[in-house]
């Protein structure tokens, strides 16, 4: 098994994704337009009660064709190491 670094994002890239990628599952949509993501994945990304996830998608020709949620809580972590440096300049 390879050891990533600590702060080593598992889905920034082409080549990780392309090799990582697999459906988990298929999600029904209800009446209300929810849907329930599986105990066993929230388990796996320890996903809990009142965690926030980020719904990013891609387009292509005009209409979305992919989503991907991520945790609020890494994708802030990952903004404020990139605006760091920035504003340690001004």
């Amino acid at each position: 098994m390879v050891k990533k670094k600590k702060d080593e994002a598992c889905c920034l890239t082409a080549e990780k994704f392309t090799s990582r990628c697999r459906m988990e599952s298929l999600i029904g949509i209800d009446e209300r337009g929810q849907m329930v993501l599986p105990k066993e994945l929230r388990d796996r990304a320890k996903i809990g009660t009142g965690d926030k996830l980020a719904l990013m998608s891609w387009e292509k020709d005009g209409e979305i064709c992919c989503f991907t949620l991520v945790k609020a809580d890494f994708l802030a972590d990952k903004v404020k190491d990139f605006l760091e440096p920035i504003m340690m300049t001004r």
